[in-house]
């Protein structure tokens, strides 16, 4: 356990997360007799569930500054039938268009935090109410037909990635994805150490970093051989890419900006972030805005895929995001939660989807166990808080306790 424990690091809770999402995905992998890990079903499992993973990542930022956003998955929709009916209705091409939705977007959050921030109105209420407006008004202006979206859009909603170079029988774009996400955590990782070592004064042993790297490495490899090697024409999907790029911009906006520092101190206490400085009100907006852009862009990217704007889109998908922020360990209360554990954990839930759906469980029944798998996970995340206990992880790797120094005149 101690070993293990070093060559997991000081992150060893996110990594038994993967831990548990690739147990999931072989035990339901076994169940439906080798249908989960395909090339082609994990490219449905990506492209199919990218529009809540970026929901996923702007509901966490709301969830550690204790709030809640109930209004995503209309504003989503909204935003994507405005994009859309735009595109028809003043021949606009589909960047315009698109461009056009992230703005509704945008509006949509700056009036939503505007009650937050303004007149500290919980976020509860405003985006319950916002949730009303937009899903409204996306039946209103829809007149509750589906209206058709440009053809371009489909390359962001179910596009992948082009092949180039010699034919080596794996699409060479994702190949060289791989590589490059190899390399970027090989760095990370050194960087890390390196860090370690001079904050700390003492060197580091190499061995549990390297093994970290190897073993990484060799389950980005898998993934990059499996979304590569599917049938002519496909690759790794275009909407995963950007759920890439939106994963690491969110991760280095929280963990090593001064506005990811405010978010996490206005989760964690807001009369002691006040005292300190940090401007509450603006965190609350600037995070409402951001939430409900990402929502249109969600938005966008659902209907790039469908290649239409229905006036049902969008319905639902808040409790998704919700789910997957929990399940990827946030606290209730807010001030805890990373960008990576919550893509973790709507992992779990698209896989869960996924899986159910293979072994042919209906939507109810799949409704049901989503329900007890989220509840279970915020209870026991209150239980462990309550008890003033750890993690599960802390219990499978339980620290060492120092024994108390004796006094003088007493025996040791």
């Amino acid at each position: 356990m101690k070993h293990l424990k070093q060559i997991l690091g000081t992150e060893f809770r996110q990594f038994t997360m993967v831990i548990a999402l690739v147990a999931l995905i072989i035990i339901f992998n076994i169940a439906t007799g080798g249908k989960v890990v395909t090339p082609s079903n994990f490219q449905n499992l990506l492209s199919g569930n990218a529009y809540v993973l970026v929901l996923a990542v702007g509901m966490l930022m709301v969830i550690v500054i204790g709030q809640i956003d109930l209004s995503v998955g209309s504003v989503a929709g909204f935003a994507g039938m405005v994009m859309a009916l735009s595109a028809r209705e003043f021949n606009l091409p589909w960047w315009v268009a698109a461009l056009i939705g992230l703005a509704v977007g945008a509006i949509a959050g700056a009036w939503q935090g505007f009650w937050l921030a303004r007149f500290n109105i919980p976020g509860f209420i405003t985006t319950l109410g916002g949730m009303m407006i937009f899903r409204g008004g996306v039946i209103w202006i829809s007149k509750s037909i589906s209206v058709p979206a440009p053809e371009e859009l489909k390359i962001i909603g179910a596009g992948y990635l082009p092949d180039w170079g010699p034919n080596t029988g794996l699409n060479n774009s994702t190949v060289l994805l791989g590589l490059l996400a190899i390399a970027a955590f090989t760095w990370s990782q050194l960087h890390k150490r390196r860090r370690i070592e001079k904050l700390s004064g003492k060197k580091e042993p190499l061995w549990p970093v390297l093994v970290r790297i190897v073993l990484v490495g060799l389950v980005i490899g898998y993934i990059t051989w499996l979304y590569s090697s599917g049938r002519p024409g496909t690759s790794f999907p275009v909407p995963g890419l950007i759920l890439v790029v939106l994963v690491i911009i969110y991760h280095i906006i929280t963990q090593r900006t001064r506005f990811g520092r405010h978010i996490y101190a206005v989760g964690g206490n807001k009369s002691a972030a006040t005292l300190s400085g940090v401007n509450v009100r603006r965190t609350y907006f600037l995070t409402m805005l951001n939430m409900s852009f990402l929502a249109a862009l969600a938005g966008i990217i659902f209907v790039g895929r469908s290649v239409a704007a229905g006036p049902s889109d969008g319905t639902g998908w808040e409790l998704d995001a919700i789910a997957s922020v929990f399940i990827g360990g946030a606290a209730v209360s807010g001030g805890i939660g990373t960008v990576i554990a919550t893509m973790v954990g709507g992992m779990v839930m698209a896989v869960l989807n996924n899986g159910l759906q293979l072994l042919g469980v209906g939507a109810d029944r799949t409704q049901v166990i989503k329900g007890f798998v989220l509840l279970a996970a915020v209870v026991f995340d209150v239980y462990n808080k309550q008890r003033g206990r750890g993690s599960i992880t802390g219990r499978l790797f339980p620290a060492k306790q120092e024994q108390p120094k004796p006094t003088e005149g007493t025996p040791a």
